[in-house]
């Protein structure tokens, strides 16, 4: 009886197992190997075709409606300041004044001046009183007014008005009422005329001056609703509306728009402030931001298929409000977006909704 050899027996047996296990391999179906993959938890939410607001961010500072400098009319030496910054006073009270010496005396000698010039009025009428008892008004009018300027009495009130106002020029009052700023000078100090003393701010009505997006520009209106939440106090929010829109754009591509508060409690002009503008968009088909992901650059937005795998779809999307975005192709209405767990998420991966 004859044997194989040992050598050839072990070849025939090796190629006898390999072609076994190549013919069981292809015997498996891919869905198999796809079941025994743990399926993905994920949230999802639908895809829905709704009004949408598109909020417009920006940054500024809040600024007093009415900004007037009160301006020193009269040099001379500044003799008391009346005010404290941050007071309040009403227009035209008194909030600095100067040495009156020199205008006084000036009005006294007006006064001196218009009195002599009315004594020597007198004499004039006496002189002239046959012409002054003419029948001829236009004669009489005519005589009036030469003996006023003979005699000086013109002159000399035009000089007594000149005294007065000068006088008052020896003190700054405010030209509107609000809250005193930046006082320039000590008491003591030569101050030249038109000269700035102080700003007066009308701090009960304030306004925020914002740069935004040129692109956004048509998405803003004149009194468009606004939220304005001041850096002293983040979290709550106060109400403002759009006053102006600059119609020029700056080098940056931005456009400055003008946003006036509602209330000005707890608030300086010159506190940062950040301004939400809504601007509803109609419309729109708008998925959860936390839908989008971006695979190489792209967009990409995971909806559910047959209720248990994921699909891959490239999506064009337009604006955002930080909550929800536009999604303007890419994925049908209704469409059932994945929410959660989808950075790493591959296309037809095996997916579990879960709702708690």
């Amino acid at each position: 009886m004859r044997f194989l050899d040992p050598i050839l027996l072990l070849c025939f047996l090796a190629l006898f197992s390999c072609s076994e296990a190549k013919q069981d391999s292809q015997e498996i179906p891919s869905e198999t190997f796809r079941n025994e993959v743990s399926a993905t938890e994920v949230r999802v939410a639908q895809a829905e075709r709704k009004s949408f607001d598109y909020l417009i961010n920006a940054t500024g500072k809040l600024e007093a409606l009415s900004e007037v400098k009160a301006l020193v009319e009269r040099e001379g030496y500044l003799e008391k300041v009346q005010v404290l910054e941050g007071q309040f006073v009403q227009k035209g009270q008194v909030i600095a004044t100067f040495d009156r010496r020199e205008a006084e005396f000036a009005l006294d000698k007006a006064k001196i001046n218009l009195i002599k010039a009315q004594s020597e009025l007198e004499v004039l009428k006496v002189q002239f009183q046959l012409a002054l008892e003419s029948k001829d008004p236009q004669v009489v009018k005519t005589v009036q007014e030469r003996i006023r300027v003979n005699s000086g009495l013109s002159l000399a009130e035009v000089e007594l008005k000149e005294a007065e106002l000068n006088l008052a020029r020896c003190e700054v009052r405010a030209p509107v009422s609000g809250r005193i700023a930046n006082i320039k000078f000590k008491e003591g100090s030569l101050v030249t005329k038109n000269a700035e003393f102080a700003e007066i701010l009308s701090t009960d009505q304030l306004l925020l001056r914002v740069k935004v997006l040129e692109s956004d520009v048509p998405l803003i209106s004149s009194s468009q609703k606004a939220e304005i939440y001041p850096i002293s106090d983040p979290q709550n929010a106060l109400q403002g509306t759009v006053l102006a829109i600059n119609p020029k754009v700056d080098e940056n591509g931005l456009v400055e728009v003008t946003l006036r508060l509602a209330t000005s409690k707890n608030l300086l002009p010159g506190m940062n402030a950040r301004a939400i503008i809504r601007a509803p968009q109609s419309n729109s088909l708008v998925v959860p931001k936390d839908a989008v992901v971006f695979r190489s650059g792209r967009a990409v937005v995971f909806t559910v298929e047959n209720g248990k795998e994921s699909k891959w779809n490239y999506v064009e999307v337009g604006r955002d409000n930080g909550r929800e975005i536009e999604v303007l192709d890419g994925i049908p209405e209704n469409a059932t977006v994945i929410t959660s767990n989808n950075l790493q998420l591959a296309h037809q991966a095996p997916v579990k909704i879960v709702t708690e």
